[in-house]
C-alpha cells in the first residue's frame, strides 16, 4: 500500500483547484481530445512541470476531475435533498439528477467516462476515490449512515449500472428514458419487499 500524501497547504489546494477548473472548462468545450497538459498547465497558470507532480497523465487527470465533479453534486444534492418516499426512489431521483447534470455537459461526461475507461491500476487511488464519492451520494440518499455488507454490495451493483448506462447514454445506444428505467430498476435492489410490491 502506497504511504498516504501528506495533506496540500492552502496554496496548494488553491493550485489544484485552478488545475481541475481547466480541465472541466477544456473538457466542456471539446472533450477527451481537447484537454491537453500543456493548455490545462497555461489556463491554470502553473508550469507544466508542477502540473505532472499533481497530475503525473491526462487520465489522472480528468479521474480526478470527475471525483471534484461529483463532490460538488453532491453538496448541491445535500442542500436539496431527494424526495422520495422509500430508499429505492430517492436513489434513484438521486442518480438521475446528476445523470441529468452531466447530461447538461455532455463533452465533460464524455471526457470524463472515457479517463475512467482508460484508467489503468496506476490511476486506482482516484478511480477509488470516485467510487467513494458515488457510493456516500448513494448512502446519503439511502439514509444510511452504517450501511450492512449485503446493502454495501447493492450500492456496488447500482453504481455499475450508472457507470455503465453513461457510457451507453454517452456512445448513443440508450435513451434518456432507457437509463431512467434501468435506474429505476436496479435500484429496487436496495429493499428486495419492494420489488415484490405490496402483498
Amino acid at each position: 500500500m502506497q504511504p498516504a500524501s501528506p495533506p496540500l497547504t492552502e496554496r496548494q489546494e488553491a493550485r489544484r483547484r485552478r488545475i481541475l477548473h481547466a480541465s472541466a472548462q477544456l473538457a466542456s468545450r471539446g472533450g477527451f481530445d481537447a484537454v491537453q497538459m500543456r493548455e490545462v498547465a497555461e489556463s491554470s497558470q502553473v508550469a507544466l512541470g508542477t502540473l505532472y507532480r499533481y497530475f503525473p497523465s491526462k487520465v489522472h487527470l480528468l479521474v480526478a476531475t470527475m471525483q471534484d465533479q461529483l463532490a460538488h453534486m453532491h453538496g448541491t444534492l445535500r442542500k436539496k435533498p431527494p424526495a422520495g418516499d422509500t430508499a429505492a426512489e430517492r436513489v434513484a431521483e438521486t442518480l438521475m439528477r446528476a445523470f441529468r447534470a452531466l447530461q447538461r455537459e455532455p463533452h465533460l461526461a464524455d471526457a470524463m467516462v472515457r479517463a475512467l475507461t482508460f484508467a489503468d491500476r496506476s490511476v486506482s487511488p482516484e478511480v477509488d476515490q470516485v467510487s467513494r464519492q458515488t457510493t456516500a451520494i448513494i448512502l446519503d440518499a439511502m439514509g444510511l449512515d452504517d450501511p450492512t455488507p449485503a446493502q454495501l454490495s447493492a450500492v456496488r451493483v447500482i453504481e455499475h449500472t450508472w457507470h455503465s448506462a453513461l457510457i451507453t447514454w454517452l456512445s448513443g445506444r440508450a435513451s434518456i428514458a432507457q437509463v431512467k428505467i434501468d435506474i429505476e430498476t436496479v435500484c429496487r435492489l436496495i429493499d428486495p419487499t419492494e420489488v415484490r410490491g405490496p402483498e
